[in-house]
């Protein structure tokens, strides 16, 4: 191995750290996509409700093929800045529709539940996804960071 590809014990770290962080996010979205795929009614319903558009089955499907895609090459880490830059627009976009709730974290129904507690944790991994496009370049444990260190052509960047 080549001493310009050795990782330092901080790179290995960073690496490591960087590795949950994306894997965690990837899972995180792909859930709710997957949600898509199996129950594309309830997303039918959530257009209607939160942006006022009817959307076809069709459409839910492709839009969570799509994010199921992202969330691949995101797991990969392939076309990092794009994948990556993509899941965090599709996170905040959510977030621009229920801002509401972040102003009432402390909310509770009537039978004692927390009813913004969703809004809260989702401020959370908006935070940890501009990490994740922040510390792009330390993300050594990805298929991306590989070829970073091994000077291969820079189209998957």
């Amino acid at each position: 191995m080549d001493m310009g590809t050795r990782l330092t014990p901080q790179d290995r770290l960073d690496g490591l750290a960087l590795l949950i962080l994306r894997l965690g996010l990837a899972w995180f979205i792909f859930l709710w996509a997957a949600h898509k795929i199996i129950t594309p009614g309830q997303y039918q319903t959530l257009a209607r409700h939160f942006d006022g558009v009817d959307v076809s089955l069709t459409q839910v499907h492709v839009m969570g093929g799509a994010q199921i895609a992202l969330c691949l090459l995101v797991a990969l880490g392939i076309f990092r800045y794009f994948s990556y830059s993509s899941l965090l627009l599709m996170h905040f976009f959510t977030i621009t529709r229920r801002w509401e709730g972040f102003f009432d974290p402390f909310a509770v129904n009537d039978r004692g539940f927390p009813v913004n507690r969703n809004q809260v944790i989702d401020l959370a991994v908006l935070g940890a996804f501009i990490a994740l496009v922040l510390l792009v370049r330390r993300d050594h444990f990805s298929l991306g960071g590989w070829l970073a260190r091994h000077d291969r052509p820079r189209w998957w960047m």
